[in-house]
């Protein structure tokens, strides 16, 4: 059994024979490349690493591999999990945002670039491919980074597996899951349900998933694939931050005011989607995806009853129901220019959401925490239209470069449903598109050694979510946010330097003008406002190697330093209608660490069908707000694995324990930034574990 992290093209393995870098489509919109050759950081998480000895539930398991992602479980299904890509993303007050999600080729980031990674189904995962740095521009609008997780295909063998895992506040989660062949079609189809009592008081959960995979052959030529997925999470409790003060007397405890109004949240998603993969001769193909789901979420905030008053309040309960659509198409084709192989992709995507945005208030009477009265009612649509070409030639014997083009149109407009007295027609549309080119050399220097180089622009438009709220308290969509962008390059090298050990590393830089940062956030509702410039540079580095006699070792390290390149007026407490502090150049860009590593220590005895591991986490000093006034100390945490295999005719039993902050830490798993009541703390489990027992048979 192996436990294997393929780390910017490498991996770990359980034996001594050679290793071979995977192959990845994420930094080439679809077209196969050794992650070797490509001038980019790109990395692979297998399945095996996905799925040993870990829940199975969040990204954060084994995100915090890769290096420079930071993923934090925040111990808050109602808010899912926050994941940065060098930076990117780190303000995101729920959600993902500033990173492109993908699940089988089919969109898990909505067209304004909020995205969800609580349908990616880790249990029937092949892999996930995590791309940063300037490739990244190549997926258009909040491309800071790129996750996408792929559903492995079924057969040759019919295979049934049935999990269940137990652990430290009521955790539960158990899985079923049947792949296998039935003709020309393979299908891999995942079920499983999760339920947690929660770290924290007011932090019970629920979370249903399921994942469904067909891939149909018609001919060597021709191959269709079907997706559809789904999460359901009813009545997910919210315990909000905590300050300091609270943190440090009782870290377990919810702020007061979420049991008073029982701050909750409510999500049911479903989408489908239909993928062709077309060869029209032996060097020109097509593929085409299409999809379409439907979201909806309800969320009960803690907004204080006076604060609802005015005739311009929104409420404190959000309803929201979306309904979003897509197409991406592109044309792959493979010739020659000056006698030098030559692969261009041309396509083009387009995505909608139409989302329906009702506020109501969290009272009735002296009753809290129960939907009110009416106070908003809008339609907002997003529209995105992207077009795409990329290109990789390989100009010379020890030379290639890759090339490429997007242009992003996205367009918000918001239809106001609710007019009274006081509160006017706030309806209004806007605008955002740019051209992101993305430029890579490599230069192949040896077989066991690349050296490389790319620069690249991006872009950010705000998200829904961002322009829901006035920084005047106005009602209506904040329109005059503008959308960020951001110039990138890195230099990089991908090295064997003896057998089986891999060094890998690059130094990276971008520079931000108009980043969209928060401007003011107090229960649960946040308004943003562009700050001017910011620079984000550090080196990303990661080790793998194996020692013989089944110990193998990896480590990722990251040092980022993320910065305001210029000054800009902000709020500090609410309620707060004007910027009114000072946040000076220099000032660190807050729920962003300098440093973070991950080490791993494994040792497996195959005979016995035994792995074990120690685990090393190092997350360094978070800041919480822009005025860099409090932060989240450093911590170092130590996890310990363990699992078992035993093979039985047809059937493959397993076991593994493990046991996640070994030495009972206090500490904060994740900062909510700029929180106005200085409510900026959610703090982790100490000492906690985890015992699973599966069993597979194969027919």
């Amino acid at each position: 059994m192996s436990t294997a992290v393929q780390v910017l093209g490498q991996t770990v393995p359980a034996s001594t024979e050679p290793t071979l870098s995977p192959i990845v489509t994420i930094a080439t919109h679809g077209v196969e490349q050794s992650a070797f050759d490509t001038p980019a950081s790109v990395d692979v998480i297998d399945a095996s690493t996905l799925q040993n000895a870990e829940l199975q539930v969040n990204l954060s398991e084994t995100l915090d591999r890769v290096p420079g992602i930071m993923a934090n479980n925040r111990q808050n299904y109602a808010q899912d999990i926050q994941i940065s890509s060098r930076g990117f993303g780190a303000r995101s007050t729920f959600g993902v945002r500033g990173l492109r999600l993908y699940a089988d080729g089919i969109p898990a980031s909505f067209p304004d670039g909020q995205g969800q990674v609580s349908n990616f189904d880790l249990a029937s995962a092949a892999r996930i491919e995590v791309l940063r740095g300037p490739f990244s521009a190549f997926y258009g609008n909040s491309s800071g980074g790129v996750i996408s997780v792929f559903t492995a295909d079924g057969g040759p063998e019919t295979v049934a597996d049935l999990a269940t895992t137990w652990g430290s506040n009521g955790v539960q989660r158990t899985g079923v899951k049947l792949s296998g062949t039935q003709g020309a079609a393979q299908y891999n189809i995942s079920a499983a349900k999760f339920g947690t009592d929660g770290y924290r008081d007011h932090s019970a959960a629920t979370r249903e998933n399921f994942n469904g995979k067909v891939k149909y052959t018609v001919s060597d030529d021709t191959h269709w694939t079907f997706v559809i997925n789904s999460v359901n999470m009813p009545g997910v409790q919210d315990p909000l931050g905590l300050t300091r003060a609270e943190m440090l007397a009782n870290p377990r405890q919810a702020t007061p005011s979420a049991s008073l109004f029982n701050t909750r949240k409510s999500v049911d998603q479903l989408q489908g989607g239909i993928v062709l993969d077309q060869r029209l001769s032996g060097e020109q193909s097509f593929h085409i995806a299409a999809y379409s789901g439907t979201r909806s979420a309800e969320q009960f905030q803690s907004i204080p009853v006076a604060t609802q008053a005015s005739a311009t309040q929104p409420g404190g309960v959000i309803d929201l129901s979306s309904h979003y659509q897509g197409l991406d198409a592109r044309w792959i084709g493979k010739s020659k220019l000056l006698g030098k192989p030559l692969t261009l992709t041309a396509g083009l995507s387009t995505d909608q959401m139409n989302q329906s945005r009702l506020g109501f208030q969290n009272f009735v009477g002296s009753v809290l925490g129960v939907q009110g009265a009416l106070r908003r009612d809008e339609l907002n649509t997003v529209d995105a239209f992207d077009q795409y070409v990329q290109g990789q030639w390989e100009v010379a014997e020890r030379w290639s470069i890759s090339a490429g083009l997007r242009h992003s149109q996205v367009s918000f407009d918001s239809q106001d449903r609710y007019m009274v007295a006081g509160n006017g027609d706030d309806s209004g549309s806007v605008k955002y598109q740019a051209t992101t080119p993305a430029l890579g050399v490599v230069f192949h220097a040896s077989d066991a050694l690349n050296l490389y180089a790319s620069a690249g622009r991006g872009f950010e438009t705000p998200t829904l979510n961002e322009l829901a709220y006035r920084a005047n308290g106005g009602t209506g969509l904040n329109f005059g946010l503008q959308s960020a962008t951001s110039r990138q390059w890195e230099i990089g090298m991908k090295t064997e330097f003896m057998p089986n050990w891999h060094l890998n590393a690059a130094y990276f830089r971008a520079n931000t003008a108009n980043e969209i940062v928060v401007l003011s956030n107090s229960g649960g509702r946040s308004t943003y406002q562009n700050s001017g410039n910011t620079l984000r540079d550090g080196i990303e580095a990661a080790l793998s190697g194996h020692w013989g006699k089944g110990w193998s070792t990896y480590l990722a390290a990251t040092y980022l330093n993320a910065t305001y390149g210029s000054s800009f007026m902000t709020c500090v407490a609410v309620p707060c209608t004007t910027p009114n502090t000072l946040i000076a150049a220099g000032n660190r860009i807050p729920g962003i660490p300098r440093a973070s590593l991950y080490g791993e220590l494994a040792w497996q005895y195959q005979a016995w069908g035994l792995e074990t591991a120690l685990e090393w986490r190092h997350v360094g000093k978070m800041y919480v707000n822009d005025t860099n006034s409090d932060a989240a100390p450093h911590v170092d945490l130590l996890n310990l694995r363990a699992s078992l295999l035993q093979k039985f005719g047809h059937w493959a039993i397993r076991e593994f324990v493990r046991v996640d902050n070994l030495t009972n830490r206090s500490y904060s798993g994740s900062v909510i930034v700029n929180e106005g009541s200085s409510r900026f703390f959610e703090p982790a489990p100490g000492r906690n574990f985890l015992v699973g027992l599966g069993a597979t048979y194969t027919f």
